[in-house]
């Protein structure tokens, strides 16, 4: 190796070797610094997973504290007598309930559909079977509570009642 008190190298050999030396050294910190940013960018990947999931858990936990209120809706709305569903002040309440469903599904949250399909015990919770004629068993023909998806993972199950 070359001395630090400027001292040359006198032979072709000891600069062959001095030359071997420094090579090996880059070798050696290129294959660190290749390995360093490989692991930050693992870290950096691993980090974004991981603030992806907390984001898709708020949001879970969000929509199941809105829902029993959008469930308030429904369940007005299906009260309403003939008469008041022409009513303005009604007719702007049940307004903010589509504006609640309009900001579920940008969030990801979508609607169980199961009226008249069968019953999925992936998707539905059967609170009741029934007698129902011109109903194929199995077939769910009354949604006693609606079920939610956010982004295909079912985050309350649809209650329903199903034809025996």
């Amino acid at each position: 190796m070359v001395e630090d008190k400027g001292k040359k190298p006198a032979t072709l050999e000891e600069l062959k070797k001095t030359l071997e030396e420094c090579l090996k050294k880059r070798d050696e910190y290129l294959a660190g610094w290749q390995r360093a940013r490989a692991d930050f960018l693992n870290h950096k990947k691993e980090e974004l997973e991981r603030m992806e999931g907390l984001i898709k858990f708020a949001m879970e936990e969000t929509a199941l504290r809105v829902l029993p209120i959008l469930d308030n809706f429904y369940l007005t709305e299906s009260k309403l007598p003939e008469n008041l569903k022409k009513d303005e002040n009604v007719r702007g309440i049940l307004r903010i309930k589509n504006q609640i469903l309009s900001f579920l599904k940008s969030q990801g949250v979508e609607e169980i559909e199961c009226l008249g399909q069968k019953f999925d015990p992936n998707f539905q919770e059967a609170v009741e079977m029934v007698e129902k004629e011109n109903a194929e068993s199995g077939t769910v023909v009354e949604e006693v509570q609606k079920g939610y998806t956010l982004d295909s993972k079912v985050i309350r199950p649809a209650k329903v009642k199903v034809a025996k």
